[in-house]
């Protein structure tokens, strides 16, 4: 029996079990919890792969697996997520009870990006639209920022409960998941700084964020990462 043909399946299956566990936590309104069991799950999502090449051992099956764990960790959580938000939130767009459910565009944008994504040759090196793990932590990082700073910033309570501004970011997210737009990947094959120079400024410009604004400073990263690609991609068609 090959062991190792199954550790990243068994590691892709950590992955869906930490997105479960992120549900169980969103239920209870602990986003923080869910945030955490969020990365934990992009951790593992990250070394499947990783493992899938060391070993030489990927595999349909394996594919087939990391976009159904994705489907959960990175898809149905934050689309979990920002139903509890509208719910949560003022009631600008009416009371209407079946407006939270919007929430879940971003669940559906997730499941075409991830569909698409296994039949799409040109996302080897790099990626098109935003990757769903980059999704799923902007948007549960926007309710844990409220939790964490709401009471002290009235800018941030208004903004992040305006129903009408959370549908805006919901269908922002479901689109740039699905958007044409080359975004660079942080996998580094040469080590060296010509070719990772995108990597590094992003990674430096990360983690000075964090360093400044903790938790504020995620959804700024996303949309860094984002803002940074376009760019990059003015100066590769010059």
């Amino acid at each position: 029996m090959n062991i190792k043909k199954h550790i990243p399946n068994l590691i892709t299956l950590v992955n869906l079990f930490c997105g479960c566990v992120a549900i169980v936590f969103v239920s209870e309104q602990n986003y923080e919890m869910a945030f955490y069991m969020v990365c934990l799950g992009i951790f593992f999502d990250f070394f499947d792969g990783f493992f899938a090449r060391f070993f030489k051992v990927s595999s349909p099956l394996g594919l087939q697996l990391d976009s159904l764990a994705d489907m959960v960790t990175s898809g149905v959580v934050p689309g979990y997520v920002m139903f509890s938000m509208f719910t949560n939130s003022a009631h600008e767009l009416g009371t209407n009870p079946l407006i939270p459910f919007l929430g879940f565009l971003i669940t559906l944008g997730s499941c075409y990006r991830l569909a698409n994504f296994n039949i799409d040759t040109r996302q080897t090196d790099s990626f098109i639209g935003l990757p769903t793990p980059a999704n799923a932590l902007f948007i549960i990082s926007l309710q844990v920022v409220l939790d964490m700073y709401g009471d002290a910033s009235l800018l941030i309570l208004e903004i992040l409960t305006n129903q009408w501004i959370l549908l805006v970011i919901t269908v922002f997210s479901a689109y740039i998941l699905n958007a044409e737009i080359p975004l660079f990947s942080l996998k580094i094959k040469k080590f060296n700084l010509k070719n990772n120079a995108l990597q590094i400024l992003f990674l430096l410009g990360s983690v000075i964020l964090v360093l400044l604004l903790h938790y504020i400073a995620i959804p700024l990263i996303i949309i860094f990462y984002v803002l940074l690609s376009v760019v990059n991609n003015k100066f590769l068609k010059k």
